[in-house]
């Protein structure tokens, strides 16, 4: 069931936008060659409590998983799609890699999802490209998400640019309702066809995130039960920003 939010909600979910970006940014800032996935996890984790917030994705446990996920943000590097976990097995970011930070925030009870994917140091055009398209087609998504259009205008809309590029357009996941919790109604793939699928309303609130991948769109899930990598180990990039349908342009509540 697709949840529309009121109006209180969305004035928590816009505070809660605002801090949520903020903490991505000074995250970003900290990428560099050397630095640790743990130690951006244990930041990302102090920077969300000490205003009283909660990190959304520690010890949340979706469908089909078969343990709660044991770190603050998502960290994944080069053929980590996505739910790379920071803690476990540490990362040290070299140069030349891409790295994404997968954030889930919740202020007054209220869930936003915001992802950036990052280069550390100096990363070859190829890569460069990947990121930016990737980047383009999270703002294709939000420009064709208007009250009265459809989740398949969203998709379409991504779709084109990963098509252009030759991109693998990683089916198995998706953007997704968000809010009251996690993962909502609607999901929103990042393909598909004008015109169809729900119809998007003044209220509802999507977290969209584009994920291509430089090769084919084949994927694996990892042996820790949470990464998925790519099935060629070509790196792939993923954007993300929660947004709120109105009667024209989407809001985007986590950009700075």
């Amino acid at each position: 069931m697709i949840k529309i939010k009121t109006k209180e909600d969305i004035q928590i979910l816009r505070e809660g936008g605002r801090r949520h970006a903020e903490i991505l940014e000074k995250l970003k800032s900290m990428v560099r060659p050397g630095m640790s996935s743990k130690a951006l996890n244990e930041e990302a984790h102090r920077m969300i409590t000490e205003k009283g917030d909660t990190p959304a994705f520690l010890n949340y446990q979706p469908s089909g998983a078969t343990r709660p996920f044991p770190a603050s943000i998502c960290i994944s590097v080069n053929d980590e799609v996505v739910h790379g976990i920071p803690n476990e097995k540490e990362k040290i970011l070299k140069e030349g890699d891409i790295v994404s930070l997968d954030l889930g925030l919740i202020h007054k009870g209220l869930i936003t999802d915001a992802a950036i994917t990052l280069p550390v140091g100096e990363i070859s055009n190829e890569l460069k490209t990947l990121l930016e398209v990737t980047e383009k087609a999270l703002m294709a998504g939000i420009k064709a998400a208007k009250g009265g259009k459809t989740v398949g205008d969203i998709g379409v809309a991504i779709e084109r640019l990963a098509v252009a590029h030759n991109y693998g357009i990683v089916e198995e996941l998706s953007g997704h309702g968000v809010g009251y919790d996690v993962h909502e109604d609607p999901f929103v793939p990042n393909y598909g066809e004008a015109g169809k699928g729900e119809v998007l309303k003044p209220g509802m609130v999507l977290a969209l995130e584009p994920m291509f991948n430089l090769g084919n769109r084949e994927i694996f899930l990892d042996k820790d039960g949470y990464t998925y990598r790519t099935k060629d180990g070509k790196p792939s990039a993923h954007f993300e920003h929660t947004i709120l349908i109105t009667k024209g342009d989407a809001e985007i509540l986590t950009k700075v």
